[in-house]
């Protein structure tokens, strides 16, 4: 059973750093994409990040040029450096992960931005 559980949420403020981890495990396959996507109350849950196992990225607009993601394929881990933090930053951010069997999602860590 394939398992995603993300860690390094909090409660930070403006203008400061979080690094949220994702660390996968029980697939029989690579993942062959792995990304990060979050949710604000009171909204849909969209896209933040995403990278393919070859390594390219692709970014929502607004983190550009302030978060990266990245991943270690040997220990199956996702990370997303997340700086310059903004009180719209505020969400839920989850990980998913899809391999020839299809697509997980972790549990969700929190993020929390202060003015």
């Amino acid at each position: 059973q394939v398992q995603l559980v993300e860690s390094g949420g909090g409660l930070v403020q403006a203008g400061g750093s979080l690094r949220l981890s994702c660390a996968a495990s029980g697939s029989k396959f690579s993942f062959n994409f792995m990304g990060w996507y979050r949710q604000a109350p009171g909204k849909e849950r969209g896209l933040v990040a995403v990278i393919f196992r070859a390594g390219s990225t692709t970014y929502a607009d607004s983190v550009k040029g302030r978060f990266t993601i990245s991943r270690d394929n040997a220990k199956n881990t996702l990370y997303l450096q997340m700086n310059s933090l903004k009180p719209e930053d505020t969400a839920v951010y989850y990980c998913n992960a899809r391999d020839l069997n299809g697509g997980y999602w972790g549990q969700g860590t929190q993020v929390t931005v202060s003015s």
